[in-house]
């Protein structure tokens, strides 16, 4: 059995430090003036890393004057921003719980999380949240208190009428009375916080899943310290303490943007929160030295481009349609020289310095998780200078298990394992994994727990994948994912689902197949896409563009190209067009924006008849046969 491990002296492994104890360390060491900054009626609102342990502290001694005890729970409905980390760090120093939820949750689940979790604090981040709640506060039975971060002048009407058994309270009262606390014991929350053990819980996260209801995955204050020592660590030589700029955008609900904060924190980075939608703009004016995303984001990047390549006239679509191409040629381990660099470098001037740009122009690298990064997309922005590094990693293991390192990257790889990190592969092929970063287990559910922790201490993933011989470890599906034909084959359909999402063409896609005789695949188009190659004339309608022949031979060649890798058994041979967008807000896509199988396979089962009826059923959609 092959267990592979971080290359033999590199980084630095810790396992005996507590979440506080990082806040400790960067206001001694690596105070920013700088730490924390969110927008607050359209201005820039600062905390220095002493602002912010200082209102940590007051709000740990808020909880202790509400007579809250080591361990209670606090579930956190919250935007990603410094009032999350603010909320978070103030209850790890009271040696407590957080439950942050999910957005994108459904009612039923953001009850479900509450109940589970037994909860007994409610923090809310504003009244648009608020409002989103209010029918299912009756209904809260374990909750005592309501805290709104920033109230409204509606707030006391709203207070007024919270059920009797919830208090309501606003972050400055609760701030207030810890101030108070401590006025009158100054060394209360210190008393607290000295006998928060390593092993510890520290949050509860509830896995939004592609299957399933949510499990709390219990992470203690070692798992998430190692995990951002250990990972922060191979970057060392790359990330300046208290020089680094981040703009932060992905949801802090997620474990791989919140370690991130924790070791952003730790070593005294400017950490700007914004929006997806506001990631250019202010990545113009806050000029990032790094950030993290997930691949779907860079996808989106890279089909604009694209986009704009095919659309845009005269020389400056010409150029960039040069640019693209050499991009698309390139080899990031390997690159041109000769005619061909000094061709790079005229692009670079003319075209990749505006890409550069459009990110601030100092982005020295970005760590993409959450799925697998496209290797062709990785190549494709590193001849701009735009480096994205891939990770692995899942909320059972806090979240990084394996990193590319920026001086020996491998694109289409999930990177090595960072250090005091063990990872093997099991015979089916499952990936496992093995250290102080696996979780202490489900929350409530000791059975699902030791169905993912055998007794050697090994995490079953659920992954499939591969170790090259330097231990670069490559993902190649989802063990659940995997389905069986009626002829007794087994089908992997995430490899074949993002190659018919690299066109532009298509937005999602999903292989179907499990008990009929061939594959088949739902395809979900993309409008931009669709108008950028001149297949859908405005007003762009499904009317229009579902029927458009130029359309069924493009679909038609995509998917035979893609059959051409396969044997004939694996191959898709029919295809269902549908102009939906599969999004978060209707529950298909996770927070990390991977499909749902499950939740799109129930919403869709017509289509999926449709797929396998002779003829194909009629529908709002429109069904081709690709192969016979």
């Amino acid at each position: 059995m092959r267990i592979c491990t971080a290359p033999a002296g590199e980084g630095r492994v810790e396992v005996n430090r507590t979440l506080p104890d990082l806040l400790d360390e960067a206001v001694t060491r690596y105070p920013n003036p700088r730490a924390f900054n969110q927008r607050v009626n359209g201005q820039w609102e600062t905390w220095s890393t002493q602002m912010f342990q200082e209102r940590a502290r007051r709000l740990a001694a808020g909880w202790m004057a509400l007579g809250l005890q080591p361990g209670d729970k606090v579930a956190m409905f919250m935007h990603s921003n410094a009032d999350f980390c603010l909320v978070d760090m103030g209850t790890q120093l009271a040696a407590m719980v957080d439950v942050p939820i999910y957005l994108t949750y459904t009612p039923e689940f953001i009850e479900y999380t509450i109940h589970h979790s037994e909860s007994q604090v409610l923090v809310v981040a504003d009244e648009g949240l608020l409002e989103r709640l209010w029918p299912l506060l009756p209904r809260l039975q374990h909750i005592r208190h309501l805290v709104l971060v920033r109230p409204s002048a509606r707030w006391e009407a709203q207070r007024a009428n919270f059920p009797p058994s919830i208090q309501g309270w606003t972050l400055d009262e609760l701030l207030q009375r810890g101030q108070a606390l401590l006025e009158k014991d100054p060394t209360a929350v210190d008393r607290r916080r000295q006998n928060i053990q390593p092993e510890d819980l520290a949050t509860i996260l509830y896995t939004s899943g592609t299957t399933g209801r949510p499990k709390g995955v219990m992470l203690t204050h070692r798992n998430l310290t190692f995990n951002v020592i250990s990972a922060f660590s191979v970057y060392f030589d790359h990330f300046v303490p208290q020089q680094e700029v981040i703009l932060s955008f992905l949801p802090m609900t997620h474990i791989f943007a919140r370690m991130m904060q924790y070791g952003f924190m730790w070593l005294g980075a400017a950490v700007y929160f914004t929006e997806p939608k506001r990631l250019v703009e202010d990545a113009q004016e806050v000029r990032p030295t790094a950030f993290i995303v997930v691949p779907r984001l860079v996808e989106r990047i890279y089909e604009r481009i694209q986009e704009r390549a095919q659309t845009m006239k005269g020389l400056q679509g010409w150029l960039l349609r040069q640019a693209v191409a050499a991009a698309q040629a390139y080899d990031w381990l390997n690159p041109p020289r000769g005619l061909q660099a000094l061709r790079l470098r005229i692009l670079d001037a003319l075209v990749y310095r505006r890409w550069r740009a459009l990110l601030g122009g100092r982005l020295k690298w970005a760590n993409s998780g959450g799925a697998a990064l496209r290797a062709e997309l990785v190549h494709f922005f590193a001849a701009a200078g735009i480096y994205f590094l891939e990770g692995y990693g899942l909320t059972e293991t806090s979240p990084v298990i394996t990193v590319n390192r920026l001086e020996r990257p491998r694109p289409g790889t999930a990177g090595q394992p960072i250090p005091g990190v063990e990872v093997r592969i099991a015979e089916d092929g499952e990936i496992l994994t093995r250290g102080p970063h696996v979780m202490k287990g489900y929350y409530k559910n000791p059975e699902a727990t030791r169905e993912v922790i055998d007794e050697e201490g090994w995490f079953h993933t659920g992954d499939i994948g591969e170790l090259d011989e330097d231990c670069y470890l490559r993902i190649t599906d989802r063990k659940k994912h995997l389905f069986k034909l009626s002829t007794g084959k087994y089908i992997a359909p995430q490899a074949m689902e993002d190659a018919l999402r690299e066109s532009i063409l298509v937005d999602q896609a999903l292989v179907v197949g499990e008990g009929r005789k061939f594959a088949a695949a739902l395809l979900f188009l993309s409008l931009e896409g669709l108008r950028s190659a001149g297949l859908c004339q405005e007003p762009c309608s499904p009317e229009t563009f579902l029927h458009d022949a130029r359309l069924h031979d493009e679909i038609t060649r995509l998917v035979r190209t893609l059959n051409q890798r396969y044997p004939r058994w694996m191959r898709i041979r029919r295809v269902a067009l549908l102009p939906e967008t599969l999004t978060m807000e209707d529950g298909m896509l996770t927070p990390t924006l991977k499909v749902r199988r499950r939740h799109v396979l129930a919403r869709y089962q017509a289509v999926v008849e449709a797929l396998y009826q002779t003829p194909p059923g009629q529908g709002p959609w429109v069904i081709l046969d690709v192969e016979h």
